[in-house]
């Protein structure tokens, strides 16, 4: 077996990972722990990557370049040259016809920042055009602007170091326990070091990061900026204000005090559903701490007005010095792997290399010096939403769009797909097939994903680190990079530019793309002109600034009180409480609020393939407060229909203790390829920040009501592992089968359960459930031989059920019309239990087992495979956590369980 050191490819944290492998396969991952940013702990999603890559997945992966020739064909495999030349044919066409502006590029922050690279020098040097976005856009441009707009520059000024260091933290618009876990885990190292830090969470939910902060602010959703002015406004009432920091380092206080006096507590409290005394107290802890320090993601981002909710909490780190110290400053936790990677490389359609401004004349004639062309285009590109709209309204003609699925991710998903179908020429570069936007794929161009790339990622802290590949990429896959400058060398000929694009887009490995890259930030805030790959595969992970010369980087900025602005001084920004795009009204009563779950991530196409990562939270469910389910006579796991403005879902709700009467949640994982219709973003607004241009994907207002109509069904298939050790059969290839069948149902679920034998799981309700829908399941699920199966039918009733018993286990099931038992059946299959005892009641209309081991309840620990119920009985029983742990392993590995099995032993225990 070999090693070799990359990174995770999930959340900003940027973890370091050891990828295990031998013989081309990766058969196990485990943390770095000579990592800075993890010293080897990994969350639940990073310590099962080993399993997105085992062989059985390989159904999931875009292996072959694959073309239709009309929108009523499917795609054919054709070669590398066909689907370049094609790809070059038409956008060159198009570009003469109608303008560079007529085509665009949509990537992602899981590129790596070769890949960014050369898509950005593609689309703004060789084509001449700023219609380049990525899903950036989505998550951090709102901080991106915001640090600009105070600080000068898009620099997250902390370190992970920094929080051992403070002193009180506060945590906002982040379930950091949930998004970026092992950060948390160094909080929680950081308390137990020193009881005396002060954890304050702001956030509308009582989430797991909430219930461990010493005051919790529920504010309600989108009141940011009316509880940070009201803050300010108590520092200055206090004298609280650091005003030699202010004098010396600042301008624009004089007027952002004029607005925030009239930010009285009471009328904040008013505001934001918060006790006026708490508001008192944040602002006391906040401006009286010898260090504080703020940690933020897209409950502050993802709003019409969020860059101004990042200037205001800056405000308050400028107006009491807490920035440029240990222990000190503004936070912003990056939602994807290399999304600050993407900022560097200017990988959105405002900006260029290096953090340059495509506003800015003399950046632009920068760039255009160093990729030797006439000059960059001035005018700004779309950004995400608005190349959505723009590609519906035929404005844009073709569209490539690379690592990631706008079908899925995007707000108003009615008008994403309209756009899609609407599009000339869709170009789709993907590692997995199996996206909800591939479906729209012209072209499908495979690529290499996590564990065979080569490149370099930057985390939230600035660190730069090595990614390696471990195995080679399967079937025809290319390096992303690599594919861009194939098809540059070939659209430039057709664009009569060929010497230029052979001169443009020389690279023959990523290193020689990446020293580029680096060139282009000497002199600039983020100089990495003393890296190189050798250093950084010597030394490991290092920060930015590390100009040539330098012996290290930078671990904080700011420490000598100088900002990258025109004066040198930070900036106050005046910031003023505004309405959420769409407010609760008589129609739509409900706030909705969007988050993640603890072991999903983002569109689940990775996350999706791994069994055991549904089993926290096995389904899309709607979280509700009792009160408004019992205003609806609404039960745990009833159907509700949940609608926007445009669109509406059908999915079970849940009762939960996290949000206030009024306020709704929903995961944001689930499109349309785990559920009916196309996915829980169809409900949200595209409304967007004028500054960031980031949509406001936190917030919808909805109405909820019960779901009756139609009939139930639950059709599951059990998997075996063969003597090879694959899994049969491929339960991925049933899932994509099945997959067909959900827009056939107001609700579906199709999902995964178990562990190390999956079973497929799909659930539905429908008008009818015609007797050919039921022939088709029942042979996806080889259910269709009457001499092989247990069979019972109740045609007046509409009943219809089936089940395969093969050897001593139940293999498969099909219930219709009546669903009782579909929980405990489950449970039989998953854990593997016989079916001898049972086989009598297999199909009866039974909620519990007649016979057997009752449900586990689901399961809190992933890593070692405690349930639910399991942790309860013990505690019930007087077993203390810290024996629970010693007896079963929970919450001993990374972690992110341990405010979960707290909060359960509490519960107990009162």
């Amino acid at each position: 077996m070999a090693e070799t050191k990359s990174t995770c490819c999930y959340c900003g944290v940027g973890c370091g990972v050891v990828i295990e492998h031998e013989a081309g396969r990766i058969i196990g991952v485990k943390g770095d722990p000579d990592h800075p940013a993890n010293f080897g702990r990994l969350c639940t999603k990073g310590a099962t990557l080993h399993l997105s890559a085992a062989p059985d997945t390989l159904i999931a992966r875009a292996l072959h370049p694959e073309l239709r020739s009309s929108r009523d064909e499917g795609r054919q495999q054709v070669s590398w040259d066909t689907a370049l030349d094609t790809a070059a044919d038409k956008f060159a066409a198009i570009i003469a016809e109608h303008g560079p502006d007529a085509v665009a590029i949509y990537g992602a922050g899981q590129l790596l920042t070769e890949d960014y690279y050369v898509f950005n020098k593609l689309m703004k040097g060789l084509i001449g055009s700023n219609n380049l976005d990525t899903n950036s856009r989505l998550c951090m441009s709102s901080a991106v602007a915001g640090y600009k707009l105070s600080l000068g520059a898009d620099a997250p000024p902390c370190s992970y170091a920094d929080i051992a260091h403070t002193k009180a933290l506060f945590i906002t618009g982040s379930n950091t326990a949930f998004a970026h876990p092992i950060a948390f885990r160094r909080v929680e190292d950081a308390r137990k070091a020193n009881p005396d830090i002060q954890l304050v969470v702001i956030d509308p939910r009582r989430t797991d990061t909430a219930e461990a902060a010493d005051l919790h602010l529920a504010l309600l959703p989108g009141t940011d900026i009316a509880l940070y002015n009201a803050m300010l406004h108590v520092m200055l009432w206090e004298g609280w204000i650091n005003r030699d920091y202010v004098d010396a380092h600042t301008e624009g206080f004089d007027a952002l005090k004029k607005t925030v006096r009239e930010y009285t507590p009471a009328m904040a409290a008013t505001i934001c559903g918060l006790d006026r005394k708490h508001i008192e107290q944040a602002a006391q802890i906040f401006a009286t701490s010898p260090a504080t320090m703020s940690m933020y993601c897209q409950g502050l981002n993802q709003f019409s007005f969020g860059t101004h909710n990042n200037s205001a909490l800056i405000n308050l780190h400028l107006a009491t010095g807490q920035i440029g110290k240990p222990g000190a400053g503004p936070f912003s936790l990056t939602g994807q792997p290399n999304a600050m990677g993407g900022r560097e490389v200017g990988g959105l359609s405002n900006l260029l290399s290096a953090h340059r401004d495509m506003a800015n004349a003399e950046h632009r004639a920068e760039v255009a010096a160093l990729w030797g062309v006439d000059g960059v285009p001035e005018k700004p590109g779309k950004s995400a939403v608005e190349l959505f709209k723009a590609l519906q309204t035929g404005e844009i003609k073709a569209v490539w769009i690379a690592c990631t699925n706008p079908a899925q991710s995007m707000p108003d998903q009615a008008l994403i797909h309209e756009a899609l179908k609407t599009a000339e020429f869709v170009i789709v570069q993907e590692a997995f097939g199996h996206t909800e936007t591939c479906a729209y794929a012209d072209l499908l161009l495979p690529a290499s994903t996590w564990g065979e790339k080569d490149g370099t990622v930057t985390n939230s802290e600035r660190a730069i680190t090595r990614v390696r590949a471990a195995v080679s990429a399967p079937g025809e896959a290319r390096h992303d990079w690599a594919i861009v400058v194939d098809f540059a060398r070939r659209l430039g000929t057709r664009l009569g530019k060929g010497d230029l694009a052979a001169q443009m887009f020389p690279y023959t490995t990523p290193e020689e793309v990446w020293n580029e890259h680096r060139e282009s930030t000497r002199g600039r805030d983020l100089d990495i002109t003393g890296l190189s790959y050798a250093m950084l595969e010597a030394v490991g992970p290092q920060q930015w600034p590390f100009p040539e010369g330098a012996s290290q980087g930078k671990v904080r900025l700011y420490e000598d009180g100088i900002f990258p602005t025109p004066s040198g001084r930070a900036r106050f920004v005046v910031t003023e409480h505004r309405i959420t795009a769409e407010s609760p009204s008589a129609r739509y009563p409900l706030h909705l609020n969007t988050g993640r779950l603890r072991d999903q991530w983002h569109g689940m196409s990775r996350t999706g393939l791994v069994a055991r990562l549904y089993s926290h939270e096995p389904e899309p469910m709607l979280h509700m407060h009792k009160d408004d389910m019992e205003r609806r006579q609404l039960a745990n796991g009833d159907l509700v229909k949940v609608k926007s403005k445009r669109g509406d879902v059908v999915l079970k709700v849940m009762e939960s203790a996290t949000l206030r009467a009024g306020q709704s949640f929903l995961p944001m994982h689930w499109g349309g390829n785990t559920m009916g219709g196309q996915g829980v973003n169809v409900l949200l607004p595209s409304d967007f920040d004028p500054y960031s241009k980031q949509p406001e994907l936190k917030h919808a207002a909805v109405q909820v009501e019960k779901y009756t109509a139609g009939k139930a069904l639950v059709a599951m298939r059990r998997t075996e592992v063969d003597a090879d050790g694959n899994l049969q059969p491929n339960p991925l290839a049933v899932m994509d089968r099945l997959r067909q069948w959900l827009p056939n149902f107001p609700y579906a679920s199709l999902t995964l359960a178990g562990r190390t034998a999956p079973v497929i799981v799909l659930k539905a309700r429908g008008e009818e459930l015609a007797p050919e829908l039921l022939a088709a399941l029942d042979r996806e699920l080889s259910l269709d031989d009457p001499t092989k199966v247990l069979s019972y039918q109740d045609s007046r009733k509409d009943v219809a059920k089936r089940a395969l018993v093969e050897g001593d286990s139940l293999a498969a099931v099909r219930l219709a019309g009546e669903t009782k038992a579909a929980d405990w059946l489950t449970d039989m299959m998953v854990q593997g239990h016989s079916a001898a005892a049972v086989r009598p009641w297999l199909l009866a209309p039974l909620t519990q087992p007649p016979a057997g081991q009752a449900a586990r309840g689901k399961v809190i620990c992933n890593c070692f495979d405690v349930a639910e119920d399991d942790i309860l009985s013990a505690f019930r029983a007087g077993e203390s956590l810290d024996a629970l742990q010693a007896r079963t392993k929970c919450g001993t590995n990374c972690g992110s369980c341990v405010p979960e099995l707290k909060r359960l032993r509490h519960s107990v225990s009162n």
